[in-house]
């Protein structure tokens, strides 16, 4: 079987808030764009419920990845069983999209580095480093710092690491 080179790009249902959304998301990430706007056409009104010429389709880019923010209604919500990973290279990031994404979204539902924006997306906000320290550290050190991230909602990279040194 042969490998593609072709990207993906991520596509998120949303309930007529994709214009607002493309905004919101592009200003939180520096490296990012919007990149096309589509528009409902009058055929197949019926089916799709939207009246020609509203929004049907907004393309962005985030730090190189690619969405598509699509307009379809209120039938389909997110859930927890999709996130979006924000992998941060230190405490200043990690404050800044945990603050910035999790603006308007459900504070109830934040634990472990996972915040919930205003349209019901679940974002994990996760420092680089703990990939490395949870695969490649020791068994002991690595339940002490999971057993730190359980009882917290933004991680704190300083509580994590002296969990894992143990002090």
């Amino acid at each position: 079987m042969s490998s593609s080179s072709t990207p993906f790009t991520i596509c998120l249902w949303m309930n007529d808030t994709a214009e607002e959304a493309a905004k919101h998301y592009t200003s939180i990430f520096k490296d990012s764009r919007i990149i096309e706007t589509t528009h409902y056409p009058g055929a197949g009104e019926e089916v799709h419920g939207h009246k020609a010429g509203s929004v049907m389709t907004v393309v962005i880019e985030l730090n190189g990845q690619r969405f598509m923010l699509l307009n379809g209604g209120p039938n389909f919500k997110p859930n927890e069983a999709v996130s979006l990973m924000v992998m941060c290279k230190d405490q200043e990031e990690i404050d800044y999209y945990w603050d910035k994404l999790g603006e308007g979204g459900d504070p109830s539902n934040r634990a472990c580095g996972w915040t919930k924006d205003k349209y019901g997306f679940s974002w994990q906000i996760t420092p680089q480093k703990m990939g490395d320290v949870w695969t490649k550290g020791d068994k002991e050190a690595v339940n002490r710092s999971m057993d730190a991230m359980m009882g917290m909602q933004k991680l704190d990279m300083e509580g994590l690491q002296k969990a894992y040194d143990g002090k």
